[in-house]
């Protein structure tokens, strides 16, 4: 035990530097799913730290972290950028989105049903609508799936998701027109909530699943012409 012991006071120094990269990774990942690094940025290494006050090595393990969550891309001798997705990775997302979205409403057990923070992300877009924040609508939008997604009351399902949807935001970002792309889905995310208050767990699977059918499609034939044009220019 005494040499277990050690080792792992060794690891001691480790704490806080994988600490600081884990809360570095969180403001980045916040900053790219807002938009203050649009897909296909480069994020440079000197600037970033000395923004954030941090050492390269620690800002190195963030990168390396957002990397894994499919993010950011390391390109070999030109460096970190944040992610253009591909209409196929778009694809796969809603695959995955429905596959879990789905399976969570259908495994809700019987009501009532904790659904205060869905309600809260369906008020919270109905103010962005009233002030024309179509920004902040997407973002309620997004708010609405993960809270959705928390009635399953699994951390690893949470944990799955947060990337899922920090993904999506990277296709979000490459559409132009935010109130054409998220308006219509609030009045869906009012229908999938009334069917969930009244206790129809069918219905809301249903409504849900055709939901997120029609956004792929919109969403699909929007980023195949957006990144058709940036391509060809």
């Amino acid at each position: 035990m005494a040499e277990q012991l050690a080792g792992l006071a060794d690891d001691r120094a480790l704490l806080g530097r994988t600490s600081t990269a884990e809360r570095v990774s969180d403001i980045l990942r916040s900053r790219i799913a807002d938009g203050y690094f649009p897909p296909g940025t480069r994020l440079s290494e000197d600037s970033i730290g000395g923004a954030l006050g941090v050492s390269r090595n620690t800002l190195r393990e963030a990168f390396r972290l957002l990397t894994h969550e499919r993010l950011l891309v390391h390109e070999l001798n030109r460096g970190v950028f944040v992610r253009v997705l591909t209409v196929e990775d778009v694809e796969d997302i809603y695959r995955t989105r429905s596959l879990v979205e789905c399976a969570v409403v259908r495994g809700l057990g019987e009501p009532p049903y904790a659904l205060q923070g869905l309600a809260a992300a369906v008020a919270e877009g109905e103010t962005a609508a009233v002030e024309n924040d179509w920004k902040a609508m997407g973002t309620a939008n997004i708010h609405f799936h993960q809270e959705l997604v928390a009635l399953a009351g699994s951390e690893r399902t949470d944990e799955l998701m947060r990337s899922v949807f920090a993904e999506l935001r990277l296709a979000f970002h490459v559409v132009d027109d935010p109130r054409r792309l998220h308006e219509p889905y609030l009045a869906r995310n009012r229908q999938i909530l009334r069917a969930l208050q009244a206790g129809d767990q069918p219905e809301a699977e249903q409504l849900l699943e055709t939901y997120l059918a029609d956004s792929l499609k919109r969403v699909v034939d929007v980023y195949r012409r957006r990144v058709g044009e940036e391509g060809a220019s």
